[in-house]
């Protein structure tokens, strides 16, 4: 079964495919998992949605363990492996939907492997096998799978790496060796001397052009790596500062340096150059713009708390403090207006979508934008996913805007539709007992904050408000 590209897309898959992008971008992981697991369940080859959501499951249980129970049900679905040939399509959704809370786990990569193998999709094979190398890079066992993976593929550059890569590890590893040695003489087209090589480096007579090649085919790039790719791109910059890929190039690898060496100077040269390259291209490359509007923002985050930092180390007595706290408000203002501005620009692209209009008031809110976010929030709390959260920001909306009467009506509404006693609630159910205390409310301000004290006694100032309730003499 041949991969499926974007363009491939069927109609309904592909407006659930957009969506899940968005809600990653905003890093509202959870629906974009739900998004993506119905884009494959219709669509199983459609690699890119299955790495897009491998990394949202990744991102979303980053720092937890995968639970014995995940194990052991992966475990015992391996046990069968004549059911994951019989149907591997029902294979490929039961892995993934054990892969969504441990994205790592290697029984339910195995039957993804397995599975992908038996529908015909070695793409997809060889991806369950790349995440099992990314959660345990010393797993010499399944790099030479990988490895073999990639050679009966024609994936000979990368087959290479993998094999060197085993004999890092192991340099007692004959096999490893060996197959190092296969791979570089089918590379070269089955050049002579291959007998006598002591290395496959040896088998290329450009020595130089092997470290290049070798470079290029990294998955996974040091910085002395990423240093010396630049060095290389820099001269074909300027032979040619208009080569768009070129600017790219220098761009993702400005970017790729960020994300190991968080250097502020390297997150500028990103934004740099993903700026130079937006301009060439006349900002007709969406995701291109998106991402440098994503680092601009990322940029703006670390100056900002570069500059609280500064300010809470007693940056407040400094002769030009003034001009620093302005330069902050500044930057705290282009923080709030582009985010704003990229959540109009989804709604636009689609309109219907009520989880991104919730997700626009928020950041409206976040800015201070009560009266513009107030219609949004009307519109999104039809979405029975965000209801409650909607309901209760309309009562926020309304309380800034002085409009106490419909506050009131909102925050009710919201708590008695929630269940559970979460955080949800118990901010709304507060916000509604302060809004009880400004109107002279008394009774029902002290039913809604006895209810919170006897749910969550640490909650906020509940516990003191409520003691000093009992205290003070009554009239």
């Amino acid at each position: 079964m041949a991969t499926c590209s974007e363009k491939e897309l069927p109609d309904k898959a592909r407006a659930l495919w957009m969506k899940a992008r968005s809600a990653a971008d905003l890093k509202n992981y959870g629906y974009a998992i739900s998004l993506l697991q119905n884009v494959l369940r219709e669509v199983p080859n459609f690699l890119d949605g299955r790495k897009m959501l491998r990394s949202a499951a990744i991102a979303q249980s980053s720092g937890k363990k995968g639970s014995s129970l995940l194990s052991s049900l992966s475990s015992v679905s391996l046990r069968s492996p004549g059911n994951v040939k019989k149907d591997p399509l029902a294979a490929l959704d039961q892995a993934e939907r054990l892969l969504d809370s441990d994205p790592f786990n290697v029984g339910a990569n195995t039957m993804l492997k397995d599975a992908a193998m038996a529908a015909g999709m070695v793409e997809t094979a060889i991806f369950a096998l790349e995440t099992l190398v990314k959660g345990n890079p010393k797993d010499t066992k399944v790099l030479h799978e990988l490895g073999e993976l990639y050679f009966s593929n024609d994936k000979t550059e990368l087959a290479l790496e993998i094999f060197n890569r085993i004999a890092e590890l192991n340099p007692s590893d004959l096999l490893a060796l060996k197959r190092a040695k296969d791979t570089a003489a089918q590379q070269t087209l089955k050049q002579g001397g291959w007998e006598t090589a002591k290395s496959y480096r040896d088998l290329i007579k450009d020595k130089d052009e092997a470290t290049a090649l070798e470079q290029k085919s990294r998955s996974f790039k040091d910085v002395a790596t990423i240093d010396a790719e630049l060095a290389e791109l820099s001269k074909q910059y300027e032979a040619n500062p208009q080569h768009v890929d070129v600017v790219r190039s220098i761009a993702q690898l400005m970017e790729l340096k960020f994300e190991q060496t968080s250097a502020a100077e390297d997150l500028a040269g990103a934004v740099q150059w993903y700026a130079y390259c937006d301009q060439l291209l006349g900002g007709s490359d969406p995701a291109l713009a998106r991402k440098y509007s994503d680092l601009r923002l990322k940029q703006l985050d670390q100056s900002i708390k570069e500059f609280e930092a500064w300010f809470a180390n007693g940056g407040t007595s400094h002769p030009d403090a003034e001009q620093y706290r302005q330069q902050l408000a500044d930057m705290k203002l282009e923080r709030e207006s582009a985010n704003i501005g990229e959540a109009r620009k989804r709604v636009e692209r689609n309109p219907t979508d009520l989880q991104l209009r919730f997700e626009l008031a928020e950041r409206l809110i976040a800015a201070g934008l009560f009266t513009d976010a107030i219609p949004e929030l009307q519109r999104a709390r039809q979405n029975p996913n965000v209801r409650l959260r909607a309901v209760s920001l309309l009562g926020r909306c309304y309380s800034e805007k002085g409009m106490k009467d419909l506050a009131v009506q909102q925050y009710k509404t919201a708590v008695s539709e929630m269940v559970a006693m979460d955080n949800a609630k118990k901010d709304t159910l507060y916000r509604l007992a302060l809004l009880h205390e400004q109107m002279g409310n008394h009774a029902e301000y002290t039913e809604c904050i006895k209810d919170l004290y006897e749910a969550d006694y640490g909650y906020l100032d509940v516990a003191q408000r409520v003691e000093a309730s009992y205290s003070t003499p009554k009239a």
